[in-house]
């Protein structure tokens, strides 16, 4: 590796677990002669969440091999690994080691995407009275400033308002000052299901097989976190730039003319469908958003993929994934303790198992232990959908969705969880609860069939808890819901239902309530 300068150095260059870019704002100005970046695996990490062992090893197969390519740069790099004899545990404990041993002159950090991280940072910082200079993440189409500017003043902040500006602002799907097609949104062509036959031609999913580096991870995380959920025998994700970029090339070819007319749809047994499994490469930031829109863009103009699915999937990284970073960094830290519907119950333990009778359940559940992962719909419309009918307290559910998905990084997936999924910031995020009866999980996907509850009933022995817990969840929460527009339609129909049925719904949500919590994690 290159020699390390002589203390006291300059610059210590701080580069977390989400920050894999050799183009980081960090590395602005850096002298290998002076400087020293620095890099630590820390248990903590994995353990302040009981994270699943697919997220750990992709965090940690991705830092070993972007340290490799530091020292092939010729960047001098302080690295501790996680079984290293004297690694501390914690990245304060690594950081307060590292500037007792190299004495820098100073600290540099690109902005984390973790409150948390940040605060631990800046107080080793002050504790060892060195200057932490924070630099702007320019990974990002716009800065939270620009989200602060656009926020101030509005009585209410919606997405489609910021991500018109987006689009305007970066010339994306535009002719000339009007957007491509002529509308903003074409959601009306998109969201369809699979109908009685099911996914037809479904592209081989893009698959990485893991090198000597990550398979020496695989095999430390299965020894050191043994007890932690989760299965690494399907572990193929990208954790290089090369091969991200090839997972982009394979999406763009192979999955998104599709994505769009089915990216809410599910189906039994498939779990990748044509969705794009790019969300870790670019919260990894292995990947640039700028390039993934681009490219996506590109293949609308050569003809190779619909508008509506190019712009559905725009959406989603110029317009969500930016909004939401913004949500997070204005909002913290009060943030991640709102709890807008008083839920307070605890999360179901099959939650880490997968083991329930639902069938939509144990087939998302199961997914995710296995891969990491599942689709915006399996999160949003069954495991999170359950957790808000069924009146789970909003930190669980986020807790176990920061530990369990190989892209869960906190400044995406706790306004995407609490504030999307479970309404618990009271519509700051989102502009009501979403909320179905067992029956759309029906019209989406084939997972009814097999299933022994029956979504079109709501008592009885057959009665799909959705559907039961759907109908408490407007009787529990009516006098807030009635004072939302967009819930009319939904409070029309409890008007519908008579007393005696309101009493029996309420009677069997409190019985599956109560065997819920009688096997709480």
């Amino acid at each position: 590796m290159p020699e390390t300068p002589a203390a006291p150095i300059r610059h210590l260059v701080l580069v977390l677990g989400d920050q894999l870019d050799h183009g980081s704002t960090a590395f602005e100005g850096f002298d290998p002669a002076r400087d020293v970046v620095w890099m630590a695996e820390a248990a903590e990490e994995s353990t302040h969440v009981w994270s699943a062992k697919q997220r750990i090893a992709i965090f940690l197969a991705a830092m070993r091999h972007f340290a490799a390519e530091l020292r092939e740069r010729g960047r001098p790099l302080r690295y501790t690994r996680l079984d290293d004899a004297d690694n501390a545990g914690t990245l304060a404990g690594e950081l307060q080691r590292a500037i007792a041993d190299l004495r820098p002159q100073s600290l540099i950090l690109t902005a984390p995407g973790d409150w948390r991280v940040l605060q631990t940072l800046r107080d080793v910082a002050a504790q060892a009275g060195l200057p932490l200079e924070l630099r702007d993440d320019t990974h990002f189409f716009s800065t939270v400033r620009e989200f602060a500017a656009h926020a101030k003043g509005r009585k209410q902040l919606r997405l489609e308002y910021w991500y018109r500006e987006r689009r305007q602002k970066h010339g994306v799907l535009m002719d000339g000052k009007q957007p491509v097609g002529g509308q903003w949104n074409f959601d009306a062509d998109n969201r369809e299901s699979f109908g009685k036959t099911g996914p037809q031609d479904v592209p081989p999913p893009f698959f990485v097989a893991p090198d000597a580096i990550t398979r020496e991870v695989l095999d430390l995380v299965n020894v050191h976190f043994a007890a932690h959920p989760g299965s690494l025998d399907h572990f193929a994700w990208p954790v290089t730039r090369a091969d991200a970029l090839r997972a982009l090339e394979n999406f763009i070819a192979q999955r998104l003319p599709l994505f769009g007319r089915f990216e809410d749809a599910m189906w039994t047994g498939e779990v990748w469908l044509w969705h794009s499994q790019l969300s870790a490469a670019l919260n990894l930031k292995l990947l640039n958003p700028r390039e993934v829109v681009a490219a996506a863009e590109a293949a609308y103009r050569s003809g190779h993929a619909p508008l509506a699915a190019v712009e559905g999937f725009v959406r989603q990284i110029l317009g969500w994934r930016e909004y939401v970073r913004g949500i997070y960094w204005t909002q913290m830290p009060g943030y991640g303790g709102r709890n807008a519907l008083d839920a307070q119950a605890p999360l179901p333990a099959w939650y880490w198992t997968g083991e329930t009778e639902m069938a939509c359940l144990r087939e998302a559940i199961t997914q995710t232990l296995a891969h990491g992962y599942a689709h915006h719909i399996q999160r949003l419309m069954v495991t999170g959908l359950y957790a808000l009918l069924l009146g789970v307290r909003p930190q669980a559910v986020h807790a176990w969705y920061l530990s369990v998905y190989v892209d869960a990084v906190e400044w995406v997936e706790l306004p995407n969880t609490l504030g999307m999924s479970q309404y618990g910031d009271g519509g700051l995020l989102g502009s009501k609860p979403y909320v179905a009866t067992g029956k759309y999980i029906q019209r989406m996907s084939n997972h009814c069939s097999a299933c022994r509850f029956d979504p079109a009933q709501s008592t009885g022995p057959k009665a799909c808890p959705f559907t039961t817990l759907y109908w408490d969840f407007l009787m529990r929460h009516e006098p807030l819901l009635r004072q939302n527009p967009r819930m009319a339609m939904q409070m029309k129909n409890l008007d519908r239902l008579a007393p005696e049925a309101r009493e029996a719904i309420t009677a069997q949500a409190r019985a599956h309530q109560a065997a819920q919590a009688g096997q709480s994690a």
